[in-house]
């Protein structure tokens, strides 16, 4: 039996997978209807200091193993965080895929976009 995620460990999880990068990484956790994991996926990954992110690849993602929400996560932060969170979230909707958070990784430490009010 899976569990649902829990934000502390997500917040965790990912920042073992994200941390020790150098490159940026776009990865999304791909959730069920009761918001367990089906699956972790590097969906992109970029340079130094970027990533391209194509929200249509990302939804053809999340249709094919059928999940019901997703948190998307990458390391490096830039400024355009909050255009492509609307982007991906909009897209997602489209499909009845909800985003529940956005976690940016940057060292050891993360901010969640839930927590902060961003999404």
């Amino acid at each position: 039996m899976r569990r649902s995620v829990q934000p502390v460990a997500v917040r965790k999880y990912l920042s073992a997978k994200l941390a020790d990068f150098e490159h940026e990484v776009f990865a999304v956790l791909f959730l069920d209807t009761q918001h367990r994991l089906i699956e972790y996926s590097e969906l992109f990954r970029g340079t130094i200091d970027s990533a391209s992110v194509y929200p249509r690849e990302l939804v053809k993602e999340a249709l094919r193993l059928n999940a019901a929400a997703v948190i998307v996560s990458h390391n490096h932060p830039s400024g355009a965080d909050k255009v492509l969170t609307q982007r991906l979230r909009e897209a997602l909707a489209l499909v009845d895929v909800r985003t529940l958070d956005h976690i940016i990784v940057a060292g050891g430490s993360t901010i969640s976009f839930a927590e902060r009010g961003l999404i």
